[in-house]
């Protein structure tokens, strides 16, 4: 009997130690769930949705046609980061427009504070500049549909607000660039003009923008340009070449 008691206490700790080895604790109390937001990759469709704006009821990005968009997340109304950055991309504006971009901002708080927000930003002189009227739509994401959908929740960092999360969306509304900011560290709304005319350009005239390009400067061509021995010719076809791997052209 005592034999039998002996086995039994040894195989039940035993048991217990596999169990406790393969059941794993979550990590900082963050469960599967929160990890399963998934961000949406460069090449891949922007995933659609259906929601409430201050701008009324939209279906993105079909309601916004064959334009560029922006998918620009934050972290919270009211907020001083939060609406320095609203009010520079209201600024930005017209060249958003020339450059047939539309913008769409995004945060889990609810749409009556969105519009309060709003009404407030639209009274504020940032930088001694005019006060500037807010055209793009705020969503009410208040319950985090497309923050999870867009993978704007970072759970170890905050499992209910977003973090600053900018997607550029193509006109065949493909996903051409993506950034992440931490929310104590407000964007560049600047970038956001550049990486838009960069993307435009190199679409189109099927070339590369080099380290800090910016509208005006040469472009990249993946191949040297064909020559007919003389090397003037390129120059004056308006390429140069500072290394024989390395081919700048004129933008058009």
């Amino acid at each position: 009997m005592k034999k039998l008691f002996f086995f039994l206490v040894v195989v039940l700790s035993y048991t217990q130690l596999w169990s406790q080895d393969v059941v794993k604790p979550t990590n900082l109390g963050i469960s599967n769930e929160d990890r399963s937001f998934r961000i949406p990759l460069i090449g891949e469709k922007a995933p659609s949705f259906t929601a409430e704006t201050t701008n009324g009821s939209i279906n993105f990005p079909e309601d916004f046609g064959h334009h560029w968009k922006i998918l620009f997340s934050h972290p919270k109304d009211f907020t001083p980061v939060c609406s320095t950055e609203i009010l520079e991309l209201a600024h930005l504006q017209d060249q958003f427009d020339k450059l047939g971009v539309k913008l769409i901002v995004v945060s889990t708080d609810r749409l009556e504070t969105h519009h309060q927000w709003k009404k407030a930003l639209e009274m504020v002189k940032l930088d001694d500049r005019d006060v500037v009227k807010i055209k793009f739509p705020l969503v009410d994401d208040e319950k985090i549909i497309v923050s999870k959908l867009y993978g704007m929740i970072h759970s170890e960092t905050n499992t209910t607000r977003d973090v600053r999360g900018v997607f550029i969306i193509d006109p065949n509304n493909v996903i051409q660039a993506i950034y992440f900011y931490p929310m104590n560290v407000g964007r560049n709304t600047d970038e956001l003009v550049r990486m838009i005319s960069a993307l435009q350009l190199t679409a189109k005239e099927k070339v590369s923008t080099p380290a800090n390009w910016k509208e005006g400067m040469d472009v990249l061509v993946k191949s040297p340009p064909k020559m007919d021995g003389n090397s003037s010719t390129a120059e004056t076809a308006g390429y140069h070449s500072p290394a024989w791997f390395l081919w700048f052209k004129k933008s058009n």
